[in-house]
């Protein structure tokens, strides 16, 4: 499980010691269907806050969409689109982590579903496994009635704040709460 989710799942490069590719993909694709990965998840993210001192969970959070480089072999079981903005062919994930970069939640979709759909997608995925969220932090991709609308359906009592980059900056600028989604995904 460690080597799936430290690569990717890359299992074209599964290390020798290990057993066949058919067998490892059997026994994860069982853990996912049964919920067993997502019980481990949740369970090694609780302990590792407590580790951290930090307890109960603070409830700010942040979520911004990344385009998804990883090509699967089945197109038919994983479809990849066409963002026109971007002009790129893929994937896009959307994640939510809390403030010490933990993975909550993610989202993988084709790249032709807007920014703003995907963060519905994730805030409709989450079945009130955090109950504690209070605060959500989205960049400019995630403003509008449209998603404000959905957000308030899907979980009514969650602030959310649109960080965005100033509209006088030049060039390269550091945006606050940017760097947690962007340590999560290093």
């Amino acid at each position: 499980m460690m080597y799936i989710l430290s690569t990717g799942c890359k299992w074209h490069a599964i290390p020798k010691g290990f057993p066949a590719r058919s067998t490892l993909f059997a026994y994860f694709d069982l853990w996912d269907y049964d919920g067993t990965l997502e019980r481990t998840h949740h369970s090694l993210y609780i302990k590792c806050r407590e580790a951290m001192g930090r307890g109960q969970p603070d409830g700010r959070r942040y979520r911004k969409s990344e385009r998804e480089r990883r090509r699967k072999r089945e197109a038919c079981t994983d479809p990849s689109g066409f963002d026109a903005g971007k002009k790129i062919k893929g994937k896009k994930r959307h994640i939510l982590v809390d403030a010490t970069c933990l993975l909550l939640h993610a989202i993988v979709h084709p790249a032709n579903i807007q920014d703003r759909d995907g963060g519905i997608l994730v805030l409709q995925t989450l079945f009130g496994k955090f109950p504690f969220l209070k605060k959500l932090f989205a960049d400019g991709g995630y403003q509008g009635p449209v998603f404000r609308q959905a957000q308030k359906k899907a979980l009514p009592s969650l602030e959310t704040e649109i960080v965005k980059r100033s509209d006088t900056a030049v060039g390269f600028e550091i945006i606050p709460r940017w760097r947690i989604v962007e340590r999560t995904i290093a």
